[in-house]
């Protein structure tokens, strides 16, 4: 059995594969707007709250008082979130569409956790530390990460069932993160370096990462969308596919490719962030239905809003400290994966 063979478990939210194109496009328009509100309100508050004329003024590049300052120290910060956000995004609904199975998520299925292990393995013991380095790193621990817990949700009777694919995703990522806090103990040096990357944040953005990485994630991006069709025909089941024309094996290898270059990218800039891949994904069909060339690309916006609106509350609501956005996400996607698994009862073990 191929690692990326999956189960027949349908996917959630029996919405139509098509929408009318007007009632797309006009969630389309919303998103952006709600997510352009969230950008100026991501400069605007924090720990020091600014006006409007110092948002600005900062935009123009002006520095002449704290204000102002504040404003371009969180334009960084804001981008990388966006980033971030909706690569994860993307990443989620790509394994939702070539898994078929309502529960993956970069961060559930264990692919977060190690791209995570693999970046601290490589700065721990291999003196890596160059950013592209960071990227290489965290993208093949990711990919092997898929494949052992595939293979370990496959053992047994019935296959890789929705619900063993989450536990072992689950039991995979506390080995992951275990074995992080293990190398990390001893160097403190480099514990203090990633104290808060473990968490996962986006405090830290600069512009010099946010080059690095923005390529890469690009690419990501690219190739999920130029499989999108191929997607859809996934969603009608194997042998319908194939009938259509469609190559089941090559669509699936490419698109889990790209959407573990998504989440390995995305998790060596900003640490392993869990649950964005999960809410988005299931909240923007049912608004736009499961067509992925329309689903995708709202999956982007809507997961670069939900992670700088995570950004925003971490900030505001611990003043003058924060809280990072992965404890956001957590609290939030949580009762959400309780949700999914209750309404689709998937209890096969």
């Amino acid at each position: 059995m191929s690692v990326l063979q999956t189960t027949q478990t349908p996917l959630p939210d029996a919405a139509p594969l098509r929408r009318p194109a007007a009632v797309r496009l006009t969630w389309l328009l919303v998103g952006i707007a709600v997510l352009a509100a969230l950008c100026v309100a991501s400069i605007a508050f924090g720990a020091r709250d600014v006006s409007f004329d110092d948002v600005l003024a900062g935009l123009a590049g002006r520095t002449g008082d704290v204000s102002q300052a504040a404003v371009v120290a969180r334009l960084p910060r804001t981008v990388l979130a966006l980033l971030v956000g909706a690569a994860l995004a993307m990443a989620g609904t790509a394994m939702q569409a070539v898994t078929r199975n309502p529960l993956a998520d970069p961060g559930i299925l264990g692919i977060s956790g190690g791209a995570a292990l693999a970046v601290v393995i490589g700065i721990a013991f291999f003196g890596m530390s160059g950013p592209y380095a960071f990227i290489v790193a965290a993208v093949a621990g990711a990919a092997v990460a898929a494949v052992f817990v595939y293979a370990v949700g496959s053992l047994g009777r019935g296959g890789a069932t929705p619900l063993k694919l989450a536990l072992a995703g689950a039991a995979a990522t506390a080995a992951f993160m275990s074995l992080v806090s293990a190398i990390l103990l001893p160097r403190a040096d480099i514990a203090e370096m990633f104290r808060f990357w473990q968490i996962g944040g986006v405090g830290g953005a600069t512009w010099d990462r946010i080059v690095v990485v923005a390529p890469v994630l690009a690419v990501g991006a690219i190739v999920c969308l130029a499989w999108a069709r191929g997607m859809n025909s996934l969603a009608l089941g194997d042998d319908v596919a194939a009938g259509l024309g469609e190559h089941v094996f090559r669509t699936r290898l490419v698109a889990f490719a790209g959407a573990v270059v998504l989440a390995g990218a995305a998790t060596a800039i900003a640490g392993p962030i869990a649950f964005v891949g999960l809410i988005v994904p299931h909240m923007c069909r049912l608004l736009v239905g499961t067509d992925h060339r329309w689903l995708l690309p709202f999956s982007a916006i809507a997961g670069a809003a939900l992670l700088v609106a995570a950004d925003i509350v971490g900030r505001v609501i611990a003043r003058p400290e924060e809280i990072e956005v992965g404890i956001i996400t957590a609290l939030i996607g949580a009762p959400f994966f309780i949700w999914i698994v209750r309404r689709q009862k998937v209890r096969e073990l």
